[in-house]
């Protein structure tokens, strides 16, 4: 069992260096916004192993991201932008076993349906703490005569659809042609090839 946890670490410390990697390349910029694919090992972890390996998997890359690239105003806004909303990106390993399960199953249209659902919640979850965060910290920032409350609606739900479309559009093409990505998991430290 301690091998398999070990396993599962080194998976998330270098899912989220990727990450991290991914988030340092120019991003696709749209408007006031820009869209990234950085969050893809993050869910590429949440289809392999769950909740808790991809929450944690993106808390590490949130910390990575305050070692290397901190643009933060306040100590709120760190712990909001940076560990909670990159953490919960997490929740897309809610349906890690249900993907899993399409997968050996063959049944490749419900593994699409459910990879987009995964990325749609884990998504949400991330980008909801950057508009809670848009709407407190980043309001004195909004244009003249615009509500924080639109301005970070526009910034960040932009940032989440681009996201979210992108990082859906690559999983699929990935994981439906590739399970072996989710499923050649190691059983005890070994590999089950």
């Amino acid at each position: 069992m301690k091998n398999m946890k070990l396993v599962v670490m080194i998976e998330v410390a270098i899912m989220a260096a990727i990450a991290l990697i991914l988030d340092l390349l120019p991003s696709i910029p749209i408007f006031n916004t820009s869209i990234s694919f950085a969050m893809v090992p993050i869910f590429i972890v949440a289809f392999r192993w769950g909740f808790k390996a991809s929450a944690s998997a993106g808390f590490l890359w949130g910390l990575l991201q305050i070692v290397f690239d901190l643009q933060a105003l306040t100590f709120w806004q760190v712990i909001l932008e940076y560990l909670v909303a990159f953490a919960c990106i997490g929740f897309a390993g809610l349906f890690a076993s249900s993907i899993q399960n399409a997968l050996k199953t063959e049944q490749k249209g419900l593994a699409t349906g459910l990879i987009i659902l995964a990325v749609v919640v884990g998504g949400f979850t991330r980008y909801i703490w950057h508009f809670i965060a848009g709407v407190t910290v980043w309001a004195k920032f909004a244009p003249e005569g615009m509500s924080p409350f639109i301005n970070s609606l526009i910034v960040n739900g932009g940032s989440y659809l681009g996201a979210t479309i992108l990082c859906s559009i690559i999983l699929v093409l990935l994981v439906v042609s590739a399970p072996r990505i989710v499923l050649d998991r190691p059983v005890n430290g070994v590999s089950k090839n």
